[in-house]
């Protein structure tokens, strides 16, 4: 893999972050709740530091990402995608945003999988170990909240 290969990689995966902050922005505008309101601003803004993250990789290209294989509780995969209202709850909060992350890791998961160039496959396999512990922070949260009585 080349230069303008791995570049590439990266702008699609730093424009992949833009639409996520533009998506938790608009559902936040839509929020009646205050908490929900912020919760979703907070996506917004988790979205944009994975979008530094994946700018500074361009800027000065490592070797090989530092995203490690994380986790999996596959909780997102038992859950349906919430619809989006002002009245939504808390935990349909974090299952939309679990569901989200699952549908990044699975992007590119399957983009690796198409790959022939080990380089590329490896760019797409770390990237979807990071969008994976992204989910795992996600489903964290929607079990804390979601399910207190497991505290």
């Amino acid at each position: 893999m080349n230069r303008a290969q791995y570049d590439a990689i990266l702008k699609n995966a730093i424009q992949s972050e833009i639409a996520a902050q533009k998506f938790y922005g608009d559902v936040a505008a839509k929020m009646k709740d205050a908490f929900l309101k912020n919760l979703f601003l907070g996506f917004v803004r988790e979205e944009k530091k994975h979008q530094e993250i994946l700018e500074g990789f361009r800027a000065a290209i490592p070797e090989t990402l530092p995203f490690d294989e994380t986790r999996d509780y596959r909780v997102a995969e038992t859950a349906g995608e919430p619809i989006v209202s002002p009245d939504m709850r808390p935990a349909d909060a974090f299952a939309l945003a679990m569901k989200k992350e699952e549908e990044a890791m699975n992007h590119y998961t399957d983009l690796a999988g198409g790959c022939s160039d080990a380089g590329q496959k490896e760019i797409f396999l770390e990237l979807a170990a990071m969008e994976r512990d992204h989910k795992l922070k996600m489903e964290r949260a929607f079990v804390d909240i979601g399910y207190p009585e497991l505290w």
